[in-house]
């Protein structure tokens, strides 16, 4: 038992505790400290959890936020009106050959137009059907093209088929309220050549795409005469169909006359159209000779796709109506449009109405053509004018009026969007290989057009400009519309935000600038101004994109984005967004890159952003700023001169120690080899990259003296000269080389099925920039001005010469040249950059 406690009473009765007795616990005081701590602890968990979803809501709305970034335009007004192209604003513009994609055919500049066009076929050929309606290189035509074409009111354009030459002429005539008449003649005569006169099938149709309706009119009994037809930017017109005739007899009266009225969901799905309603019931009965049967347009029944579950077409059906004649060369027929607003018309424009008004306008396109670039002058063969006049009339005649939306995607979109609807006027670098806009190649495109027509390159760069993002991204390559769509393969329809393209259009702006500046009351240049005022804003975001988008690692330095990410499978990973594709970079794509024509290109940008803002009166100092120390020739060494290689280069992780070769597939014993995957060729790396210049020898070493941002004393430049004019690097009779015959990849295939495209080929854009560089540092002082001198005249030469004869060898200007024997090859026809050869003729830079 425990010991008691003794207590003290005190004669109240009160008991009073002992001294050395503790206090009681306060257990009250100690609940309420434990329970205010569970309620902090709680507040707290509350407040995280609060926070928690306050932050994921704000980052899915972030997320959100940035996502609809890439498809929300850019928020100044637009550069050109909506009806900027209409017949209302621009009459004279408003019909033209805007379809380059097809051989001959006619659209107006509006999103929904009616369009015109022709399909052909030879009869009692040797192939099945060998209908011609798109630019294919497949139907391996001796050439085709236009030899005359002033970019606004009429074309004359030459294709040879295999034993006879289509001619197609074209003239517009302005009256009433949209955008006036037109005709077209077409001449078919067979070759010289041939053993017997070809019997021919023109097919002319017309197409309402969505907007209006057509009536087809049919005389004696399956002549189709003439369509009729209404739309809301037409209003009521009519398409007349003449009989063909032949010089000295009419031989319409022994033509064979049929017609297709049908309905189509889209453009491009036409020549199908065609090629599934086609008969051989019918029977051509020509004056003299056998009756034979031949192929004709018939009725339309949609194939029927066994086994193929595909969804229904939901668009909305366009009218499509064919004329075809079917006649014995030589022949010549006309189409007449006329417009049901053009009420004072005086005569019709056909026959020999029509005749005059072609020699007319041939005449002034000669004198102009004389006037503005003097070839003549400069004492040029009357063969070789003609050529150039091909080169000029083929780049007019390739711009096409597109309207349709991109398909886009960011890092924060997990599929692709749709980009806003919007048009583009712009020319194509090939019309059968790449009839689309393209952003590096527009700039190129517009140095010529420029020269010839100052509102072209206006109009085209805004365009452009036009379709900038509020982050200042412009999709590189412009895919507009199902007849664009359906040239393209799959893997090249998404553009993604985060890749450039050289900024060439600056090029084309320094050009508008300079001929402001040199003629400012010259009627022709005087819109330049306003337009840079309305170009500005957007302007400034497009530098700005470049400038933060594809900064480099040091300061000052700048990288593409968008490499192949598949190291295993390419030689060398591509740079499609450099515009230099497979140009050897370094080998294992890094952050840690530079690259020296992207610090060339924003050189050369932010010094035009600064003359384009002294001009308008904006703040210039900060471009100024930018451009004098992006041309910096020390820092320039410093960011990428090779001491090893005495030249320009890109810097990166990079080893020259690959190769491809087959991968090694195990098999297990007994095994059937068809249940394995086929052996691929795959890259070998025979010594790790490390950090350090990329010792590739070729275009991109050129840049810093292409753009001019080398001092004429530098001593770069004893080098780079010497390089190019040494035949073991890049000298060749026909042009620099892309690539170094001495580099380990001239030449070499990047991947087993793609072939070398920047490895030392020639081409005609960089060529032209060279020319242009020499003829820049061949007129300063300095140490090597009488060096740049003769070899400008000797690489001007060669380059005008081969680039001639290949034409007048082939029928074509080509997208390269081969470096070996100067040969056309790649796309064809490519009267994109090629035809800056023009320029190098009349020698203006």
């Amino acid at each position: 038992m425990g010991r008691q406690r003794k207590r003290i009473v005190t004669s109240d009765g009160a008991s009073h505790p002992r001294t050395d007795d503790k206090p009681p616990v306060p257990h009250r005081k100690e609940k309420k400290k434990k329970t205010d701590l569970g309620k902090v602890f709680i507040n707290i968990s509350i407040a995280l959890c609060i926070f928690s979803l306050i932050w994921f809501f704000y980052a899915l709305y972030m997320r959100s936020s940035l996502a609809k970034r890439v498809v929300t335009l850019h928020t100044s007004p637009r550069v050109l009106d909506a009806n900027s192209s209409s017949a209302e604003v621009s009459p004279e513009r408003f019909w033209g050959s805007y379809r380059p994609q097809v051989y001959f055919g006619m659209k107006t500049r509006s999103p929904s137009s009616v369009v015109t066009g022709l399909m052909w076929l030879r009869q009692f050929s040797d192939m099945d059907v060998n209908l011609r309606h798109t630019c294919e290189q497949g139907d391996r035509l001796q050439g085709y093209g236009w030899l005359m074409h002033d970019g606004i009111s009429f074309g004359v354009q030459e294709i040879r088929d295999s034993d006879f030459t289509l001619t197609t002429e074209f003239v517009k005539r302005m009256g009433g309220e949209h955008g006036g008449d037109w005709t077209w003649r077409i001449t078919a005569k067979q070759h010289s050549s041939a053993a017997h006169a070809p019997v021919i099938s023109l097919m002319f149709y017309v197409a309402t795409d969505t907007q209006g309706s057509l009536q087809a009119h049919v005389e004696e009994r399956k002549r189709l005469s003439t369509v009729t037809g209404s739309s809301e930017e037409l209003g009521n017109f009519k398409v007349t169909f003449r009989k063909p005739t032949a010089g000295d007899a009419a031989s319409g009266k022994y033509a064979s006359y049929n017609h297709l009225q049908t309905v189509t969901p889209g453009l491009e799905k036409l020549t199908d159209i065609v090629k599934n309603s086609l008969n051989r019931k019918f029977v051509f009965s020509p004056p003299s000779g056998e009756k034979r049967p031949y192929i004709a347009v018939d009725t339309y029944k949609p194939p029927h796709h066994h086994h193929q579950q595909k969804p229904a077409d939901t668009r909305k059906e366009t009218d499509f109506v064919v004329h075809q004649v079917t006649v014995q060369t030589p022949f010549q027929i006309e189409v007449l449009f006329e417009s049901g607003s053009f009420h004072d018309r005086p005569d019709q424009l056909a026959g020999s109405v029509l005749t005059a008004e072609l020699e007319k306008r041939k005449v002034a396109f000669d004198q102009k053509f004389e006037d503005t670039f003097g070839l003549q002058a400069k004492g040029f063969t009357q063969s070789q004018v003609k050529f150039s006049k091909a080169a000029l009339s083929n780049m007019l005649g390739g711009m096409g009026y597109f309207y349709g939306q991109s398909i886009v995607q960011s890092v924060y979109n997990e599929y692709p969007l749709l980009y806003p609807e919007g048009p583009l006027f712009t020319a194509v670098p090939s019309r059968s290989f790449f009839p689309r806009g393209f952003l590096w190649d527009e700039g190129f495109h517009q140095l010529l057009l420029s020269k010839w027509d100052p509102q072209v390159t206006r109009e085209a760069v805004a365009h452009w400009l036009d379709l900038i993002n509020v982050e200042g991204w412009i999709p590189r390559e412009q895919i507009l519309g199902d007849e664009a769509r359906s040239k393209v393969p799959g893997e090249f329809m998404v553009q993604r935000n985060e890749n450039a393209n050289p900024p060439t259009l600056f090029l084309a702006l320094q050009e508008l600038v300079e001929q402001l500046q040199a003629q400012p009351d010259d009627p022709s240049v005087q819109a330049t101004l306003p337009l840079l005022h309305r170009l500005y804003p957007r302007l400034q975001t497009w530098f700005e994109w470049y400038n933060t988008t594809q900064v480099g690692p040091l300061p000052n330095s700048y990288r593409w984005r968008g490499r192949d990410k598949d190291t295993n499978l390419f030689l060398n990973p591509k740079t499609l967004t450099s515009g230099l594709d497979d140009y050897p970079r370094a080998s294992h794509p890094s952050a840690e890159e530079r690259h020296v024509d992207l610090h060339c290109w924003m050189a050369l940008a932010s010094g035009i952003m600064a003359k384009v803002a002294q001009l308008l009166g904006e703040p210039h100092q900060a471009y100024e700023r930018t451009h004098q120390t992006l041309s910096d020739n020390q820092l320039l060494a410093e960011l990428h001169w090779s001491e090893q290689l005495h030249a320009f280069s890109d810097y990166g992780n990079h080893t020259q120690a690959v190769a491809l070769q087959q991968e090694k597939v195990y098999m297990p014993p007994g095994q059937p080899r068809h249940q394995f995957p086929v052996a691929r060729l795959v890259r070998s790396v025979r010594r790790a990259p490390k950090l350090q210049f990329v010792n590739a020898l070729g275009y991109v070493s050129l840049f810093p003296f292409l753009l001019h941002i080398l001092t004429p004393d530098s001593p770069k430049l004893e080098f780079i000269l010497k390089d190019m004019r040494d035949p073991d690097r890049l000298w060749t009779p026909y042009g620099l080389r892309s690539l170094s015959r001495t580099d380990p990849l001239y030449m070499k295939r990047n991947t087993e099925h793609d072939a070398p495209y920047w490895r030392g080929a020639i081409w005609i854009n960089i060529n032209y920039l060279t020319v242009r560089a020499l003829y820049h540092y061949g007129n300063l002082e300095g140490p090597y001005q009488e060096q740049a001198a003769a070899i400008y005249q000797e690489l001007r030469t060669n380059l005008i010469n081969n680039v001639y004869r290949q034409y007048m060898d082939t029928g074509y200007i080509w997208e390269q040249y081969n470096d070996s024997t100067g040969r056309g090859q790649g796309s064809h026809p490519f009267t994109g950059w090629s035809a800056l050869t023009v320029l190098m003729m009349a020698e203006q830079y």
